[in-house]
Formats: C-alpha cells, structure tokens, sequence
C-alpha cells in the first residue's frame, strides 16, 4: 500500500514543486490540500500522478480536531507560511489522525518550541519534525559532517542570498520581516548576547557570483546550535538579496523599526512584494549560500572549512523544501522515525541532501 501524503497548501509555490516531485514515486498516493477545494482537486488531477491524487478544502484556521477531516494521511507536510505566529494547529491534527509531521519552519519560536508536542507525538506514536529545509535542516548537516574530522566545533558563520526572481509570496517574505528590526539573542564569545534583525552592513564575495551584501538574520538554529554543539563560542546567520539596492533599502526600514518610528514590517509583507518586482528585472535567478565552520584537530590545532552553495536558473527556493520530498521517501520505502516532536535534525545526512538537489541547476563548493 503506498504511503498517504497530505500537502497543506500544496498547490502553492513551494507545495506545488514538492507535489510535482513526489507525484511519480508509485511508493506515495498524494492528497493536495489548501483552502480552495476546487483549486486543490484540479491541481491533483494535472498531476497525472503515479496513484490517483486527490484534492481537498482544508484550512489551517479550523481547529485541530476538524482541520483534517475526511483527509486519510501517513504523513502531513505543512507548506503554509509564514510559521511566525501560526502555532502548532496543523501538527496537533496531523497527531489527531495519527500521521506523521512534517514543514519548512524558519521561524525561531515555531522551531525551538515544537518539543512541547513531544508527549502527544510520542502517544501517538507519530514523528513531529519542524524545521525540514535549510535551516536547520542542511546547516546541521553541514556542522554534523565537520565533526566527522574535527573533534570541536568553535566558529559557525553562514549566509543565505536570495535571487530576486525566485517565485516569493507574501508569507515567505513575512517570514524574513518578522525580524527585521527586532532583536533577538545569538551566541558570541561562548555567551548569548542581543543582535538586531538586519543589522550591520557586510559583503562576501562569491564565487561566480562577485559581491553579496548581507545583514544579521534570526534562525531557529541561533537556539538550537549553542546546545547541541558543546564548545561553540561563536555563532552568526546573515541574510541578504541579490540586488543591492533592495538590500540596503531594507537594512533603512530596519533601523526605521529599530527605533520604533515605523510597527513590525511583516504586516507590509504584501505592498513590499508588490513593490519590490519591478526591480526583478536586475536580477538573474541565482542565489548562494556560504558557510565558515572553524574548528580543532583533537590535539587541538585549528582547522576550518569553507561551503558554497551557488544556484542558477532560479532554483535556489527549490533547495529549502529537498528535506520534506527525501522525508516522504525515506517513509514510503518502510523506513521507520522515531515517534517524539524535534527540530529536523539527524534525519537527513550531508550526503542525501546535496543528492536532493542533484538534479537542479546546482554547484557545490568545498574548501
């Protein structure tokens, strides 16, 4: 019997790829779900899926124990963003019918605190896991595979650029607003201390894609690293755009939020969409991502590694969701995960992930 997948939203930007990519595994039988019933049934139907998709009204306002009824599911992945705010509904219902959970949270609250369902989850008998996509999904990986030769890690520094042209709604842009100008708390020097979202003005220089300019981000694994990895004393995340201007005007309304002359930018979300795509046509699909992982030998000599991550074509937003499309597969080939609510992490290796994207129009640099 092929395993039952049900995709909240996954007729939208992000669950419309992750749909595409599972709808030929004769292993997996899809049920499309989004608040437009009629939208999600003609979305399964143009699937041409390997089993017969269906499509379902669900929305994710309704309450746990109706949200997901009449919907027969092994697995929930849950594309609906931004998770800011969003609390844990959809995987409470995901419980509810005994299936498995699963999203692409990058909201720091969403992720550090989806333990608390960790009591249902494991009754249950179900896997909770928040936070299936890049962060912390392949930055964990990234640090997990550095210490298979280094016996500490010490310095962890990594940045996400994005590509104007990639397919941005307004929940993926309020999920990265939700900062800008806030503050929140980041490891340095062996303590935490308080960062301001979209601070600081700094530039890497790529390879194949010259200078990016970024500014600190907040990311579920700023609460997550510290604990897991004994001996880090330095931690930072950054975020940036592709084109400068976008960049910088965006570092101006952050300290416009800072000093609390302007309310939370995430409810522009819309209008700053809107306005933001005339400035697409400078752009040219391509995104990076970089990491700095230093470290020691175990006699104690330093050691460092170098990443990238260089994306073209406007693949770059395919990336996040890799971990959702491998957990569904790892599931409905009989591998078993262990029942409890976590972060995604230790579920997916280094190794499967960059195969993940083998396909799409990807380099991968080590150093």
């Amino acid at each position: 019997m092929p395993l039952r997948v049900a995709i909240i939203g996954g007729y939208g930007n992000f669950g419309g790829y992750v749909a595409r990519a599972l709808a030929g595994d004769p292993q997996i039988a899809l049920t499309i779900c989004g608040r437009d019933g009629a939208r999600a049934e003609t979305f399964a139907r143009d699937l041409a899926a390997a089993n017969e998709a269906n499509g379902k009204a669900v929305d994710i306002a309704n309450s746990a124990s109706t949200m997901l009824a009449g919907v027969e599911a092994d697995l929930v992945i849950n594309m609906v963003g931004p998770y800011n705010g969003q609390g844990y509904g959809v995987a409470r219902a995901a419980i509810a019918i005994g299936a498995h959970y699963c999203d692409i949270a990058d909201a720091r609250e969403f992720v550090c605190g989806i333990g608390e369902l960790d009591r249902d989850a494991r009754a249950s008998g179900v896997a909770v896991l928040a936070g299936a996509s890049s962060v912390p999904a392949l930055t964990a990986a990234y640090c997990d595979d550095a210490l298979t030769s280094m016996a500490a890690l010490r310095r962890v520094e990594y940045g996400i650029s994005g590509a104007e042209q990639a397919n941005r709604g307004a929940g993926t842009v309020a999920a990265v607003l939700a900062y800008v100008g806030e503050t929140f708390t980041r490891l340095a020097k062996g303590t935490m201390i308080p960062e301001t979202g979209w601070s600081g003005l700094e530039s890497v220089d790529y390879p194949e894609l010259g200078r990016r300019w970024f500014s600190s981000g907040n990311v579920p694994d700023l609460g997550i690293f510290p604990k897991r990895y004994e001996g880090l004393q330095e931690h930072r995340f950054l975020a940036g755009h592709e084109i400068s201007l976008l960049h910088f005007g965006l570092w101006a309304m952050g300290l416009l939020r800072r000093w609390r002359i302007v309310p939370r930018l995430d409810r522009f979300a819309g209008v700053l969409v809107k306005l933001s795509q005339p400035f697409n046509i400078l752009g040219k699909g391509r995104s990076g991502f970089h990491m700095v992982i230093d470290g020691e030998y175990a006699d104690g000599a330093p050691m460092r590694r170098r990443h990238w991550i260089i994306a073209r074509s406007g693949d770059g937003p395919n990336i996040p969701v890799i971990p959702v499309i491998l957990l569904a597969r790892k599931l409905a080939s009989g591998e078993r995960l262990e029942p409890g609510a976590r972060p995604c992490l230790d579920v997916i290796s280094l190794d499967e992930y960059r195969q993940g994207f083998a396909h799409l129009d990807v380099t991968c640099i080590d150093e």
